[in-house]
């Protein structure tokens, strides 16, 4: 009885420590995606600023005919 209250004892233990790496784990994934997602918005703004340049510049094109 003993060995086996021992060998569960040791199971949830590794159990407890898996799951607190996996958390751990998991706060630093959240912590890049929001990094991520900060840069993605950036240089969106930066390719939706560059299109728009583009779109003046050729505004002022002259016409073909």
């Amino acid at each position: 009885m003993d060995a086996e209250i021992s060998k569960l004892e040791q199971q949830v233990e590794q159990l407890v420590s898996l799951f607190e790496a996996e958390r751990s784990e998991n706060r630093a994934l959240r912590t890049r995606v929001a990094e991520l997602e900060g840069a993605n918005r950036r240089l969106k703004a930066k390719v939706d600023a560059a299109a728009a340049r583009i779109d003046e510049v050729l505004q002022h094109l002259p016409q073909v005919s």
